[in-house]
């Protein structure tokens, strides 16, 4: 492995570490995809540029506009983040779903996002809660919806001289009840074969909104709103949540590997939708 690595102290120093080596570069925060990918000789980058020693990319800070999470900030820290326990209860649940506490104390949310690993639990949470990326370089910065950040296998919206700098969740409706569910068809520590992650709000007797995210079955996490709206207004009774499962589990295209066939993951996602969707209509926070 010949590569330079730079270590900046500054936010402008790494942003200008990347806009000068370019595609020749590889950003290194927590190291527990990059060292991987590295070592079975998956990637070759020449400059790896760490921004461990960069500060403040680190927080958890809440807005009245929602909660912004810095890339440097490890999962650990989000799983027991009690911010993030009280006001997104599922994205504590994601985060404390990844492999081992060993690598929770390693790993860190920008360097998930920036994998776009499909088999990873937080960006189908991040999805549901309608996240935005912020992505900043030597020209400027811009946000980025989630949806528009994962674009593919292992692909994100990344520009090569781009790093992200900040993670948005904006606020959910008072009294959301929200839920996660890993299915993992292997060892307790796998990477899932199906993540969902639900959202919904209830007025008196019906629920108001519906956000359901699927992820680790296909390429990128998804939502599909046309599903999603047959809630709205509606009492979720076992008829319906049973047709928004189907919605989901017809409409996404899966994927096939040693977690699982194309079909199988179809129907775990018709599965863990419903048991989801069970949780929220009975009260789960």
């Amino acid at each position: 492995m010949n590569y330079e690595l730079l270590q900046p102290d500054s936010l402008s120093g790494a942003m200008e570490a990347l806009a000068q080596h370019g595609d020749e570069a590889k950003v290194l925060a927590g190291g527990t995809a990059v060292v991987l990918m590295l070592q079975q000789k998956l990637i070759a980058p020449t400059v790896l540029v760490s921004i461990g020693r960069v500060p403040d990319l680190d927080h958890i800070r809440t807005e009245p506009d929602g909660l912004h999470i810095g890339p440097l900030t490890i999962l650990r820290d989000m799983e027991r983040s009690s911010v993030i326990q009280r006001r997104f209860p599922l994205l504590a649940q994601a985060c404390g779903e990844v492999g081992n506490v060993r690598i929770r104390n390693q790993a860190t949310l920008g360097g998930n996002l920036a994998e776009a690993d499909y088999a990873s639990d937080p960006p189908t949470a991040l999805l549901a809660l309608g996240a935005q990326v912020t992505a900043t370089s030597v020209r400027g910065a811009r946000t980025i919806p989630l949806e528009d950040f994962l674009v593919g296998f292992y692909t994100t919206d990344l520009e090569p001289d781009e790093l992200i700098t900040d993670i948005f969740i904006p606020a959910s409706t008072p009294g959301s009840r929200m839920t996660y569910l890993k299915y993992k068809s292997r060892s307790s520590e796998d990477r899932p074969c199906t993540g969902v992650a639900a959202i919904a709000a209830f007025g008196a007797k019906t629920c108001t909104d519906l956000r359901v995210a699927v992820g680790a079955a296909c390429e990128v996490p998804q939502r599909l709103p046309a599903v999603e709206s047959l809630a709205r207004g509606q009492a979720l009774t076992d008829e319906l949540i049973g047709e928004i499962a189907a919605g989901y589990a017809d409409s996404i295209e899966t994927l096939e590997d040693i977690r699982g066939s194309a079909r199988y993951r179809t129907q775990m996602i018709r599965v863990h939708v419903y048991r989801a969707l069970e949780e929220l209509r009975n009260g789960h926070r």
